[in-house]
């Protein structure tokens, strides 16, 4: 499965539209008021899905995930210095970066890839493709990119 992540150019908070391969809106991302990164997932008829909530007073940044009311897992930057590493406490996952920092991949905890995220570049605005191994995984591969690019926004 792959999905385009694209953010809204004229947005006070974070705001993203987020398509299928066929151009339709398959999930929104709205960004919340809060102290630290808020973003609400919504799917293309407005129905909440789920919840990306920065933690903030932590040495290394780290993203709650939220499906629902129930929190499933969380997010947290590790101290590398020439790829940036991510470990996830959901599925036994976590993410590798390239240098540039424009291209991750999710794996498992067996090493296969779960999704490759890339980086669009000579866009206005922050645009991603995700592939996706498993499109049941959809919503969980979304809540991390959204969560690691808040993370980069956040340290720029």
């Amino acid at each position: 499965m792959r999905l385009l992540f694209k953010q809204r150019f004229f947005s006070w908070l974070d705001s993203y539209e987020v398509y299928d391969e066929y151009e339709n809106t398959v999930y929104q991302v709205k960004g919340q008021l809060s102290w630290g990164h808020c973003l609400k997932i919504f799917d293309a008829h407005g129905r909440e899905l789920g919840i990306v909530k920065e933690r903030v007073l932590t040495f290394l940044p780290r993203f709650e995930v939220y499906e629902g009311n129930q929190m499933i897992g969380s997010i947290s930057k590790e101290l590398t210095f020439l790829k940036p590493r991510y470990n996830i406490d959901f599925n036994g996952w976590h993410i590798e970066g390239d240098w540039t920092e424009w291209n991750y991949s999710i794996m498992d905890e067996t090493g296969r890839i779960a999704a490759v995220i890339s980086k669009e570049l000579f866009h206005m605005t922050d645009t991603y493709i995700l592939d996706i191994a498993n499109p049941a995984d959809a919503l969980y591969v979304l809540m991390f990119t959204l969560a690691v690019d808040a993370e980069k926004c956040s340290r720029q």
